[in-house]
Order: C-alpha cells, then structure tokens, then sequence
C-alpha cells in the first residue's frame, strides 16, 4: 500500500489524493501540516529532504516527492494519460506551467492571505496581476476546449483545478471567467469531489 503525506490544505496535495482516488488505489494518508512545520522535523526530512508535501513512500520502500512527478507515476497506463503523443506532450507542457507560472502566483499569494492573514499591503504586489495573467490564458484556452487536452480529463486538468477551484480564497475574482468556472465543475464531477461554493460560483 502507498503512504501519501499530505496537507489537506495544500492543492499540490489534493492532486495526488484526486488521482489515487479516481483510480481506486489503496493508500494511506499521514496528515502532515505545513503551518506547524511538521514538515521541518527530522522524521519527515528523512523522507523528502525538501521539506515538502505531498510526498509517497511505496509499498517496497521507494519514495517519490513533488505533486507533478507523483500523479504521473501513481496515473501510469491510464485514461489519465494521452495515448496519443502530441496531446501527450501538451499535457506536459500544462504540468511544467501549472508549476512554473499558476501554482506560484495563485497557490502563493491564497497561503499568504487565506492562511497566514496578511493583509494585501503585505503580499507581494506581483502575485495579484500575474494570478490575473494566468487566469486569463486559462480562461481563452477553454473557450474552445472542454478540457485542458484532446477532450477528455487529463492529468493536465487535475493539477489545473487543484489551486483554481480555491482561487477566490487568494483575492482572484472568477466572476468574470465563465469558462474556467464551468469547467471547474465538470472536474469536480469527473473527479467525485466535493464542489467548492466559491463566489461567482453559481453554487
């Protein structure tokens, strides 16, 4: 059985229980909070020197960490994953932006508001129009697509929803986003997930 440490908080972690869930694999979850720093002890280090979560430890022993790397070996040979090369390369190329341009800006800037209180003053000024910025690209790719790639659930579209599904929770207003919003809840009932009644939900 795989060991999941996670945060219930975290979208990087919601990704990897989304897609063991969604595949029926048996798992345990070891609930392990970035705000008591439970990722900091020495116990956790030994198993992600990083000091990040979500990280999996297999049932032989191995261990695999960042959410990207995880969903894709835990989704190995299946429907989750394009057969087909192009649409295969550009569900690669969803995960290396989600990573590189939304989770830094979206997932950022909610931790700091949502979480830790600060007031906007206090949150870098950057993360507000740059979150906007990729909204915005999410939101023009799905006007014509249901889906993030070839038409059908994707691991590209599960690391997409993990932090925009929570995105009103860091400031960003998805009011103005019909697409995004609609297909946010065609995810959700792909992936059996509690819907989030977020504002400008329709929820």
């Amino acid at each position: 059985m795989i060991t999941i440490y996670g945060d219930s908080i975290s979208g990087n972690c919601h990704k990897v229980k989304f897609v063991a869930d969604h595949l029926g694999l048996a798992y345990r979850w070891i609930e392990t909070s970035v705000v008591r720093r439970e990722t900091r002890t020495p116990e956790f280090l030994s198993i992600n020197p990083s000091g990040q979560v979500p990280a999996i430890v297999l049932a032989d022993g191995r261990l695999l960490s960042q959410s990207n790397a995880i969903i894709l070996y835990l989704a190995e040979g299946s429907s989750l994953i394009p057969a087909d090369a192009y649409d295969h390369a550009l569900m690669f190329q969803w995960l290396f932006w989600e990573q590189y341009n939304h989770e830094p800006t979206i997932a950022t800037r909610r931790f700091h508001k949502f979480y830790l209180g600060k007031p906007d003053e206090e949150i870098n000024p950057a993360l507000k129009p740059n979150g906007d910025a990729a909204l915005l690209r999410m939101e023009n790719h799905l006007s014509a697509q249901t889906y993030f790639v070839g038409g059908k659930l994707s691991l590209a579209d599960v690391a997409l929803v993990a932090y925009t599904r929570f995105a009103h929770e860091g400031g960003f207003d998805l009011s103005s986003h019909p697409e995004i919003r609609a297909w946010i809840a065609r995810v959700e009932k792909d992936l059996k997930i509690e819907p989030v009644a977020a504002p400008g939900s329709g929820s």
